[in-house]
């Protein structure tokens, strides 16, 4: 369990490298995991319920009551629930009667259904489902979109030695075959965020609020057929830690929920991706191993954070026991345990672990100068990562090769090299996570991929159309440079298309706030006007000649506004 040599996170040689049929270099753990995550409409309780693996990212599931069926998750299109509906008819033709919703990430493809059954239909889901979706598309959208794009090898080839060959939870983020991908979200008209009980198409259905990877995650039990739907239990080893970036998932919660599972003692598990589990002994036995896994890399976190290790050393020393090795359920298929360990620490006592060099750190790049300069300079750190790449010591490659391309003076030998460093780790973890950020990133220092734009921010015109002000207003927080606003204080109001806002900006900063009486500046203009000149498309200088705006008060304090703003192209 606890051992002092570093995590197997990836392997020392190539030899459990395979190469899939697209070409692509794998782990023979990932090819294989790609057989379960095959498209296949599973029959879970005969003539009566089924979930489709293998369609997108996450699994449909449908439940046959004596009302009708009701769909569970609607995936992240209306294509992609489209192509659900069409297997599902291939086995059951009575119509669809409601939908339930496990939790906010597959939600997208609602209005298929409302289409298939000529009209609209009870939708069932968390309270919070809303709020999580505007969280995720609004303020932090950048960071979540530039994370997306990494974990789950948006713009990896579809042949060849880098190509993508699943991301873990399913085949694809979004399966190909369904663009172009069209939205399809209805909010839940029926929510809840308590324990409750239902009764849809005539099944009774118990609700249990289960967070996961989000905090509005529920599980839906139907007694009647033993089922219980759930997104508790993955067909990988829990990820506490997503690379992409999110809220820490507490595993104390997680298990929490498990434990709930369990006690209903079900005969078969649907989750919201892979495989269903059938029996109820087999559902007892595996589900508990995902549970003790998770517990393990908890108790084992606080255990040595106790002992005063820091972040790093806990990743060190934490393993999973050889047992946990021989179900999926339990394994290194999607995120890595030495990054779980890591999470927990800082989710349980934040980011500074004791680690003296962390206390006061120098500036990034003069960090990686000094290193530089003492180690001999660049061409002997270059000289050192041939080596270390030579050797087979990647993890040593790696720091090296970012001390290299992290300073000014990095050369395209340095970025061939690094990239070079991450291709090896990608075909030798089993972690589809890891795999598809290496290969992003080996593919952006080798110039065949442009990531710039996912690190520079915009606001999207057609958004600002479609969205309330007040939302607008408050995407304006993240997006203002400090000293732009040095020695400003001004309240100014703002109607467009008859809605109206105001922000103070103040202290370097600016804050949505009620409508004054007496604003030091009123602007009034269209949304179209706003969306064109807030992303940038326009000039404020030559939408106030055009007469675009009309402006009573200080017009400078407007400049001023739109001057500290990211906005820029």
């Amino acid at each position: 369990m606890v051992e002092s040599s570093l995590p197997r996170s990836i392997e020392a040689d190539d030899s459990h490298t395979t190469r899939a049929p697209s070409g692509a270099l794998v782990h023979q753990r990932s090819l294989e995991h790609s057989d379960r995550l095959a498209r296949r409409l599973h029959e879970v309780v005969p003539g009566k319920v089924w979930t489709l693996v293998g369609n997108g990212l996450s699994n449909q599931s449908f439940v046959l009551g004596p009302g009708g069926v009701i769909c569970i998750d609607t995936g992240e299109s209306r294509e992609e629930m489209a192509a659900a509906l069409l297997e599902l008819r291939r086995v059951c033709t009575a119509p669809l009667a409601a939908v339930l919703l496990t939790h906010f990430h597959y939600v997208g493809g609602t209005l298929a259904a409302f289409g298939e059954a000529g009209g609209t239909l009870p939708v069932y889901g968390h309270a919070g489902i809303d709020g999580n979706l505007k969280r995720a598309g609004g303020l932090i959208a950048p960071t979540y979109l530039r994370g997306l794009v990494e974990q789950f090898a948006i713009f990896l080839p579809a042949e060849g030695p880098d190509a993508a060959e699943n991301v873990g939870l399913g085949r694809s983020y979004r399966d190909p075959a369904h663009a172009p991908h069209q939205p399809g979200y209805v909010p839940p008209s029926i929510t809840f965020d308590e324990a409750t009980r239902l009764e849809v198409a005539g099944l009774e259905i118990l609700v249990d609020p289960a967070p996961s990877d989000a905090d509005d995650s529920v599980t839906y039990y139907f007694p009647s057929l033993g089922v219980a739907v759930h997104n508790l239990v993955w067909p990988v080893l829990f990820n506490v830690f997503a690379i992409r970036g999110e809220e820490y998932r507490d595993p104390r919660v997680l298990v929490a929920g498990i434990d709930r599972l369990l006690a209903l003692e079900p005969e078969a598990l649907v989750g919201t991706h892979g495989p269903p589990i059938i029996g109820a002994a087999e559902v007892q036995r595996r589900a508990t191993a995902a549970r003790d896994a998770v517990q393990l890399l908890w108790d084992q976190t606080v255990r040595l954070a106790n002992q005063g290790l820091t972040a790093k050393g806990i990743a060190e020393r934490v393993r999973l026991p050889g047992s946990f090795d021989e179900d999926y359920l339990t394994q290194e298929l999607y995120g890595l345990v030495e990054h779980h360990v890591r999470q927990i620490r800082s989710g349980l006592f934040g980011f500074f672990d004791g680690e003296i060099a962390d206390l006061l750190p120098l500036p990034e790049v003069e960090r990686r100068e000094r290193l530089i300069a003492g180690f001999g300079g660049r061409k002997a750190v270059a000289a050192a990562m041939d080596e270390a790449l030579a050797e087979e010591d990647l993890r040593w490659a790696l720091e090296l090769g970012a001390w290299l391309t992290g300073t000014p003076g990095a050369s395209h030998e340095d970025r061939l090299a690094l990239a070079d460093a991450l291709r090896r780790v990608a075909r030798r973890t089993s972690a589809a996570n890891i795999r598809s950020w290496c290969l992003t990133h080996a593919l952006e220092l080798e110039g065949s991929l442009d990531l710039s734009s996912l690190r520079s921010p915009r606001m999207s015109a057609f958004s600002i159309q479609l969205a309330p002000l007040a939302a607008t207003l408050e995407q304006l927080t993240v997006l203002v440079e400090p000293e732009a606003l040095a020695g400003i204080d001004a309240v100014v109001s703002i109607e467009a298309d008859g809605e109206t806002g105001a922000v103070h900006l103040r202290n370097g900063i600016i804050a949505p706030v009620g409508l004054p009486a007496n604003p030091d500046l009123s602007v009034t203009l269209s949304k179209e006007d706003l969306g064109l000149l807030l992303s940038g498309q326009k000039d404020l200088p030559d939408a106030i000649a055009q007469g675009d705006l009309s402006i009573i008060g200080d017009e400078r304090i407007l400049n001023v506004l739109f001057e500290a703003l990211d906005i820029l192209p």
